[in-house]
This record gives structure tokens, C-alpha cells and sequence, in this order.
């Protein structure tokens, strides 16, 4: 009996109606996020294939003028269907309806999936710089916030407890500065993305197109991805892209817990614009800060699209799994997370702040409690953890007997210092103002990075230099983009027009 032979070659059926339902269906959403893509990266295919004389110039010019029509239609409006498969073979299906066998060219030296690994970076390329667009506008926003607020007390809190005097300005810059971060991430994984896979074949290259510069520079890649099999098949990049996107969503999310519970009657530090909140349709007192948990739930999002993305990335090597999911959950992630940076930019910039509201909670504290044992180490020749346990001792006793901090004594020190090491510090007629003053406290940090008004001030500055950088390193590599794109179907319009058939010698 001979061995079932194994079956080779192309299918000679349709796919199955499931696999159209479930792959074919998926591929196809991904249109929209390829369209443009593919149509410039056709175009650009077809002069490289002209300018080495191995497309006749013919059909290079029936391929050029089909393709800039293509390239004029609206994604809904192409008859993309996944009954034929991914997009590309709709696109073959519709170009073989019109042109015929002249639209086999377009195969020459190329599989479909190097079309569609071009057409994704330029997708990603083009999403990344108006995601960092949206930070520096985040950015410029919170900046503007800490600008108005450089004075406005606030007992700032680790553990949701009360920890040491310092301001709104300080407090709310410190989420300036991981965007920026992010958005530098960003931008370093948007020059990664800006590379190009074209004339990789498949794996090892192809004989076609042995230079593989010309269809880079034509749509505006910076250069080539050097290794042909890693051009096709990598996802390190797009992993980068997640979690930068991830971290940047995580960030926000931070800022946004923070305001929802100060936004809360218990608290009544700040209060959102009307525009950012929602009403319950039950209870006519309430008033949500819905926008927050927007930004709070998009964030858990991208950590599931990241980590989802990570575990179809971990198959073995060359597997389209690693690839067709990407072209969907890249670009919907970062739409996400441009979306809800800008909806956090106008939660900032319409906040209001409630200024006394922050200065009582830092009045009712013991924040000053770090600094009276500072000025007991450096006036009364104690160490730290001694003086740490003296002023434990009397914050807790004060605390108990409703005096705030502001009002604690050298005497209520004495007699915890008897209690705790036998012996009083000598403090019973000190005058302790201005250790326990909040503002001096905060005014005496001084330092690079710290909450005193003039180191607040300069940060500021930084944040607004660095913002204007950002931006224009944004416009600098969107300059370039748009002027590749233009030069690339002016040349396809040029030639579409002037390449003429040979005259028949028999004329």
C-alpha cells in the first residue's frame, strides 16, 4: 500500500466558510490601517520595477494610472472582501479585474506580505508622531497648570497618607516629566519603525531588486532593515511601540486616581469641567468624573493588548501569527492611547483647584513632622531615630487630643522626650514657628528637583523647553514624510502621463 502522498501547491477550492468568518474577517478589519499603505507602497514597486527596465513600460503605466485612482478611493468605498482572504487579494482580485495579467507585475520580486509589513509602518510611523503630538500638548497643559499654582500649599500624600508640606505645582510636574519620557521613547521607536523591509523577498533577499534603497527613499523610510529574513519577520519593534504606549496610558492613569478620589466630597481638592463629567440618571446630586475612569480603564487596555500581543509574539520563528494580529492590535492601540491623552490634556487644562480647600487639609495634618525632628537633630545634638521617636510620641499623643500640628510645643516635646529617653531636649521655650510653618518648610527645599518656588519655577522652564523640542523634533520627521509622499506620486503622475508605448515599426 503507497504512503498517502503529502499535497503541495496553491488549494484548488475556496477556504472554508469558517476560516473566512473568523481569519479572513479579521485581516479584512485591518483595512483601514493598511490602505494607504499599500497603495503608496504598489506605487513605489512599480517605478522601482520601471527604472530597472523589468516591468514594460506599458504596463508600468497602466499600473501607475489604476494605482493613483486606487489611491484617490476611500477604504470603505473598496470592495475589500474576506471571501478572497487578506486585503492584498482583494486588491489583486480588483487591479487582475481591470488590468488583467498586466497586474501580475506587481508580484515580481515581492510576496503580498512585504506590502503589508510596509503598509503597517507607515501606519504605526504616522500614529506615533501624533501621539506624541498629544503629550506635548498633555504636557504643555499640566506645565501651564503648575505655572498657575506655584504658591497653592497642598500636604502632599504617599499612601493616600498625609506626607510632607509642598505644592500643587510641584505635585502635578511630576507627571509632566514621564510623558516626556514616553514621548522620547516614542520618538526613538518611531525612527526604528521608519525603516524599511522592502526587497526582502520572503526570507533571503530576491535577484529582482538587488538594490533595495530606491523604494525606501521613496516613501520615506530612513533607511533599509539591513538582514532580509529579520525585515519580514520581526516584531520587537511594534512590542517597544506597546509599551511605551502602555507606560505613557499608565502614567495618566496615575494622575487620574489622584484626581477622582481629590475630587471627591471627602476631600474637595479639586473639581473637574463640567464637559469631562457625567451625571447619574438616578441620584441628582451626583456628578461623576467620568473622563477619569476613561483614562483609568484605557490603561488596563493597553496592558492586555501588550501582554496578549507578547504571547502571540513568543511563537517559533517566520509564523504569520506573529504578524497578523499586529496589524490590527498596533494601530487600534495607539488611536487608543492618542485619543485619551488628549482627553486627559483637557482634563488638566480646564481643572479647577480648590486653593483654601488644600491649604486647611495641610493645616489639619502633621506633615511638618520629618522637619521638627530635622530641627531637633541639628539643635539638640540628638540622632534621628531618637528624634524620630520623640516626635512620633508627640504627634500621636496630639493627634488623640485634637491639637494640630501647626500648634505642637517645645513642651509637648520635653515630655515626650522624658517618656522615650529619660531626659527632656531642652525645648520647653523655644519658639518652633517656623519649623512647623509649611511654606518655610517648603521654601527650604531649594535643591535641583525640589518644591521651593524658585526650584519649582525652573522646572517649569525645563518642562516648557523640552516640550518645544519635542515638537519640533515631530515636525522635522513630518516635514520629511510629507514631502517623500509628494515626491513619490508626483513621479508616479509623471510618468503615468509620459511613458509612452514604443511606435510599431510597421507604421
Amino acid at each position: 500500500m503507497k504512503p498517502a502522498m503529502r499535497r503541495s501547491g496553491p488549494p484548488q477550492s475556496g477556504p472554508a466558510q469558517e476560516l473566512i468568518d473568523s481569519g479572513f474577517a479579521l485581516e479584512n478589519a485591518d483595512a483601514p490601517f493598511l490602505h494607504e499603505g499599500l497603495n503608496l507602497a504598489d506605487i513605489a514597486h512599480v517605478l522601482d520595477l520601471l527604472r530597472r527596465e523589468i516591468v514594460p513600460a506599458p504596463a508600468a503605466r497602466d499600473l501607475l494610472r489604476l494605482l493613483l485612482e486606487v489611491q484617490q478611493v476611500a477604504v470603505e468605498d473598496f470592495p475589500y472582501d474576506p471571501e478572497f482572504g487578506e486585503p492584498y487579494n482583494s486588491r489583486e482580485r480588483f487591479f487582475v479585474g481591470r488590468l488583467g495579467k498586466v497586474a501580475g507585475w506587481l508580484h515580481a520580486g515581492r510576496p503580498r506580505r512585504e506590502a503589508a509589513r510596509i503598509a503597517l509602518r507607515i501606519h504605526v510611523r504616522g500614529q506615533l508622531l501624533e501621539l506624541v503630538d498629544e503629550v506635548v500638548r498633555f504636557a504643555r497643559d499640566t506645565t501651564a497648570l503648575a505655572a498657575r499654582h506655584v504658591d497653592t500649599l497642598m500636604p502632599d500624600q504617599t499612601y493616600l497618607q498625609q506626607a510632607q508640606p509642598s505644592t500643587f505645582a510641584h505635585y502635578v510636574l511630576s507627571f509632566a516629566y514621564p510623558a516626556m519620557r514616553d514621548a522620547h521613547r516614542l520618538l526613538d521607536e518611531y525612527d526604528d519603525i521608519n525603516r524599511s523591509p522592502a526587497g526582502a523577498g520572503c526570507v533571503n533577499g530576491t535577484r529582482l531588486l538587488d538594490d533595495r534603497t530606491f523604494v525606501a527613499a521613496a516613501l520615506g523610510f530612513d533607511e533599509v532593515i539591513e538582514h532580509t529574513r529579520d525585515a519580514m519577520w520581526q516584531i520587537d519593534g511594534l512590542i517597544h511601540v506597546l509599551a511605551s504606549a502602555a507606560s505613557l496610558l499608565s502614567t495618566q492613569s496615575k494622575l487620574a486616581e489622584d484626581l477622582e478620589i481629590w475630587s471627591s466630597s471627602e476631600f474637595d481638592f479639586v473639581d473637574l469641567a463640567d464637559a469631562y463629567t457625567r451625571s447619574s440618571i438616578l441620584m441628582p446630586q451626583k456628578r461623576n468624573p467620568y473622563s477619569l475612569s476613561i483614562v483609568r480603564g484605557a490603561s488596563g487596555v493597553l496592558i492586555g493588548r501588550l501582554t496578549g500581543f507578547l504571547a502571540v509574539a513568543k511563537s517559533p520563528s517566520a509564523r504569520s501569527d506573529n504578524l497578523i494580529f499586529a496589524y490590527g492590535e498596533v494601530p487600534r492601540a495607539l488611536d487608543l492611547a492618542i485619543r485619551v491623552t488628549r482627553l486627559m490634556a483637557g482634563v488638566v487644562r480646564t481643572l479647577d483647584v480648590n486653593v483654601d480647600q488644600m491649604a486647611r487639609g495641610l493645616d489639619a495634618g502633621y506633615t511638618q513632622a520629618t522637619d521638627l525632628s530635622e530641627y531637633i537633630v541639628e539643635n539638640c545634638g540628638v540622632d534621628y531615630r531618637s528624634a524620630y521617636e520623640v516626635v512620633g510620641r508627640t504627634v500621636r499623643e496630639a493627634s488623640q487630643r485634637g491639637i494640630p500640628g501647626r500648634h505642637i510645643t517645645g513642651a509637648m516635646l520635653d515630655e515626650a522626650a522624658i517618656a522615650e529617653t529619660g531626659q527632656p531636649l531642652g525645648l520647653t521655650a523655644a519658639d518652633l514657628s517656623t519649623a512647623l510653618d509649611p511654606r518655610v518648610i517648603i521654601e527650604s527645599r531649594k535643591g535641583t528637583g525640589g518644591a521651593a518656588s524658585t526650584a519649582v519655577r525652573s522646572m517649569i522652564g525645563q518642562c516648557e523647553r523640552s516640550a518645544d523640542d519635542l515638537s519640533r523634533a515631530v515636525e522635522r520627521r513630518r516635514q520629511g514624510l510629507d514631502q517623500a509622499v509628494k515626491r513619490l506620486l508626483e513621479q508616479a503622475r509623471t510618468t503615468a502621463d509620459l511613458v509612452k508605448e514604443p511606435e510599431d515599426p510597421d507604421d
